[in-house]
């Protein structure tokens, strides 16, 4: 108890140095130029993509989650990739003007950012968080999960070396190092913090939510994928999804979690899957796997986050061909009698099938809203009546058609924002629907000329 004691205190007192640091960095980050802001941009998101390959070792290696090539994608992505996109945006200065309503918006940064990182993707997410938020001229503090404090201090070390490298002020980004849920607490709720970019799991969300602060928190994914008996190429289709599912083990919260499949086509879907490593499961299977997913607090058992899915089947105690890259389990019910139809964060997947789209409309929004509201969902189709019922009617705000999720929610494969932290609006409990980005990182001051008489006004009431 001392000993715990004696770390919170610690924990606590290094979370306020850390943001009253960050606090004076930001006195200075307020009168960059939109130049100054590019350069230290761009170093870096070169330093990002030089260290991508190494982080991913230090974060597979600490967490035990994931695949390296798909880490080193995803460090990739959230460096050099998303600098090419969010270069252009105006995020200092006049930003935008309207002559004829005379009227002008000037940004300012929002300020000192609190950053708790989750640990299934602690690089990808300081590299993220720290690129958006250097675009608004932001200091940020990020407090590691304790199973992922190496790999996201120094993801976050390489990110402040290179911004003090290109002229940026110290202590512009930082890291907890002793972690702790004091610490994060306090942090978030001290007076140098102006808002809370949060990231993990429902528990995270609701401190971020609840800290007094400001705050731009996400919940949980529970993405269903309908797939339409007029879906096209469906050799094709079952390749993207099981890419998509297996991508990181299964940790982004994009990926899908279930399939929801047309009966025309279900059979020839299964094929298909199998063809591509999905292992379907046996109903003794389902149940010994899902013994092991569940754990005696009914969530996901920790251990099985992120791990391969010969490695889960090794742990439950199934037997599998070593060629493996999906475990599916055919169920027909949704809700906490079915453990499958929540999300599980590793290649495992729910199959369902329904005799109609409109009965395949109201199974994925069963999925939604058993813990996924206003995240993600697909639709495989060629006829535009189903799509836009889709559009119209699913309760998440991305809808990707014909488009594996995991890629396509998160902008690789679509035109959205790319971004590591989807909104899922009021439904999901978050502030945003959208894939957060610089433009969520400043304030705007609005300059409006007068442009009505006073005599038209009648301030009397007469």
């Amino acid at each position: 108890m001392a000993e715990k004691l004696d770390l919170d205190l610690a924990s606590m007192f290094e979370a306020r140095q850390a943001a009253r640091r960050a606090g004076e960095a930001q006195k200075q980050l307020n009168s960059l130029d939109a130049e100054g802001v590019d350069r230290i941009l761009a170093a870096m998101a070169a330093a990002g993509q030089a260290a991508a390959a190494e982080l991913a070792r230090l974060t597979v290696e600490e967490t035990g989650m994931g695949v390296y090539e798909h880490k080193v994608f995803k460090n990739r992505f959230a460096s050099a990739s998303l600098y090419e996109v969010i270069k252009p945006e105006k995020t200092v200065g006049v930003i935008w003007h309207d002559r004829e309503k005379k009227l002008f918006g000037v940004a300012e940064p929002v300020g000192v950012i609190a950053a708790p990182v989750p640990v299934t993707g602690p690089a990808a997410t300081v590299f993220f968080k720290s690129m958006i938020a250097m675009k608004g001229r932001n200091a940020i503090v990020f407090s590691p999960h304790p199973r992922a404090v190496k790999s996201t201090a120094a993801a976050a070390a390489v990110m402040n070396q290179a911004a003090i490298a290109a002229g940026a002020p110290a202590d512009v980004i930082q890291c907890l190092e002793k972690v702790s849920l004091a610490a994060t607490n306090e942090l978030m709720r001290n007076p140098n913090v102006a808002l809370i970019l949060g990231t993990g799991g429902p528990a995270m969300v609701r401190a971020a939510y609840s800290a007094g602060k400001p705050a731009i928190a996400v919940g949980p994914g529970n993405v269903p994928s309908y797939v339409d008996e007029s879906a096209e190429d469906l050799p094709s289709l079952a390749q993207k999804v099981i890419e998509s599912k297996t991508f990181d083990n299964g940790t982004p919260c994009a990926s899908e979690q279930a399939l929801v499949v047309h009966k025309a086509v279900a059979n020839q879907v299964k094929m298909e899957l199998r063809r591509q490593g999905a292992h379907f499961l046996e109903p003794e299977e389902k149940d010994r796997l899902v013994k092991f997913l569940i754990g005696p607090d009914g969530g996901m058992n920790s251990g099985a986050v992120g791990k391969s899915a010969v490695v889960l089947a090794q742990m439950a105690g199934l037997h599998v061909s070593a060629s493996c890259r999906a475990l599916v389990a055919e169920v027909s019910e949704v809700g906490a009698k079915e453990p499958y139809s929540a999300e599980i964060l590793a290649p495992v997947l729910a199959f369902y099938r329904v005799d109609t789209w409109q009965e395949g409309l109201a199974r994925c929004n069963q999925i939604l809203e058993h813990g996924g509201l206003g995240h993600s969902c697909s639709v495989w189709t060629t006829r535009d009546e189903v799509m836009a019922a889709f559009a119209t009617g699913a309760r998440a705000f991305r809808l990707l058609v014909n488009c594996p999720t995991a890629f396509g929610a998160m902008g690789h494969l679509t035109s959205l924002n790319p971004s590591f932290m989807l909104g899922t609006g009021s439904w999901g409990g978050s502030i945003t629907s959208d894939n957060v980005g610089p433009h969520h990182l400043i304030n705007v001051r609005r300059v409006a000329y007068g442009t009505r008489s006073s005599e038209k006004l009648s301030l009397n009431g007469g």
